[in-house]
């Protein structure tokens, strides 16, 4: 442990390629959010867009694949597809909705 400026601060162990390095950590890396792992029941855009055109309702059930709707971004009409088999718990959007990066679309049961 050391000390900076009458705070006291741990040293962090950072692994890069095979490689592990010791060192402070700074001011960014101690405000950065928590990773989440991302869940597989929550379908979520990957860019802004608008969305085009949405292919499923509640309750109904979907195989791997599917089509769920349409995300329009950067005049590219991008396809979001189901992960994985099952039934929609909730639809979060409508067509001509603008969503931003990260907002879930459906979620599965």
């Amino acid at each position: 442990m050391k000390k900076r400026k009458g705070k006291k601060t741990e040293n962090i162990l950072l692994n890069v390629d095979d490689v592990e390095y010791t060192t402070l950590p700074n001011k960014k890396y101690q405000q950065r959010k928590p990773y989440t792992p991302l869940n597989p029941k929550v379908v979520t855009s990957f860019m802004p867009g608008n969305i085009q055109k949405v292919f499923v309702k509640k309750g109904q059930k979907v195989k791997e694949g599917s089509e769920l709707c349409i995300l329009e971004a950067m005049k590219m009409k991008n396809i979001i597809l189901a992960p994985e088999d099952g039934v929609i718990k909730r639809v979060n959007i409508k067509e001509g909705d603008i969503v931003a990066k990260h907002h879930a679309l459906i979620e599965l049961q």
